[in-house]
């Protein structure tokens, strides 16, 4: 995709050293960030620099090439290989993609025959896993526009584009797809408290997409759903149980609901590294619970262009800030995957 005629990736790595773009400063400001080490990509994954399944599962595949980079010769290589695995697995304990990825890399280099092998393995695998993320990201767009009808209206919920991808993303890649058949799309973005990443993330990609949008209130999903205002929904996934239940973002669940009763098609899109056929439903999945700060504060750009952050409750409040909810697969349509569009009971495997 493309920021002011020029081509990016979400996340990339030159070197020993991965850059990416970042997203806590966009809408407002568009800037490339360097991380040297693993531990800087770690810290960059749980502070949210980078956010959303694919694009985590891409710099955890490229930090674990960082570890095995940085891990010293001989006979401490494999215990510091095996450590950086486990400081990248602490940073988001429900992005499957990121276990994914992580074991992947891991398994590249604990198989080769040497310490030279092992580098050049972690560093072709993180690089492979980027480019089938992208890839992913596009045969899901194939399949997905299908769906969505000439002048379809669209809601989706959080930010499954892009930038929550290496490229093309999952949720909106069918739009992005759908637009460049010729079709006429318009996307209803919720904003997505707390983080805000419809209003911050999805608006800032459809406007460069020149893609018809409007962002709404959490809370007027329903209202829109019930005044026949909106087709489908399509959503994304942080983790897919085996029985199909999925983890996303808090409120996709309440999304699900309104959608069932208003006769409404609920999809959610997804490569295959986001299903966990080891979990066997939603209940198994654990949920991560951010601090409350991200629910009492507010971050934008204020009257006088500056980038500020500002209290939105009283200063003895606290919150509860659970970061995902499940939705269990009897609300689901289907899913959009790079093998097609399968019901809830027909999960394809890798």
């Amino acid at each position: 995709m493309k920021v002011d005629g020029k081509p990016y990736r979400t996340v990339w790595m030159e070197g020993n050293t991965i850059r990416m773009i970042n997203q806590p400063l966009i809408p407002h400001r568009f800037e490339i960030i360097d991380l040297p080490t693993h531990k800087d990509t770690a810290q960059a994954i749980k502070t949210m620099i980078v956010r959303g399944a694919g694009a985590i599962g891409a710099a955890a595949g490229y930090g674990m090439a960082q570890v095995v980079l940085e891990a010293p010769d001989g006979p401490g290589f494999m215990d510091y290989v095996l450590q950086g695995a486990e400081t990248l697995r602490q940073t988001r304990p429900t992005a499957q993609d990121l276990f994914y990825a992580i074991e992947r890399v891991l398994q590249a280099a604990q198989e080769a025959p040497s310490v030279a092998a092992a580098r050049q393995a972690a560093v072709e695998t993180a690089q492979k896993l980027a480019d089938e993320n992208a890839a992913a990201g596009e045969a899901i767009g194939h399949h997905g526009a299908a769906l969505i009808p000439d002048g379809g209206r669209v809601l989706t919920h959080c930010n499954a584009g892009w930038l929550a991808f290496v490229d093309w993303g999952s949720a909106l890649a069918p739009v992005y797809m759908a637009a460049r058949q010729g079709k006429k799309v318009f996307v209803f973005v919720d904003e997505t408290r707390p983080r805000c990443q419809g209003a911050r993330l999805t608006a800032w990609e459809l406007q460069g997409e020149g893609i018809e949008h409007a962002i709404i209130a959490d809370n007027a999903a329903g209202y829109f759903m019930r005044r026949g205002e909106i087709d489908l929904v399509i959503v994304g996934a942080d983790r897919i149980a085996a029985n199909g239940d999925v983890a996303n973002k808090i409120g996709t669940y309440e999304k699900a609901v309104c959608a069932a009763e208003n006769g409404i098609p609920f999809y959610v899109a997804a490569p295959l590294s986001t299903i966990d056929h080891d979990c066997p439903n939603g209940d198994a999945i654990p949920i991560e619970e951010r601090e409350e700060d991200e629910v009492l504060y507010a971050f934008g750009l204020d009257d006088s262009g500056n980038l500020s952050r500002v209290r939105l409750a009283h200063r003895d409040a606290h919150a509860r800030n659970p970061a995902f909810d499940i939705t269990p697969a009897r609300y689901i349509t289907g899913f959009i995957t790079p093998k097609g569009v399968h019901p809830p009971h027909q999960l394809p495997l890798p």
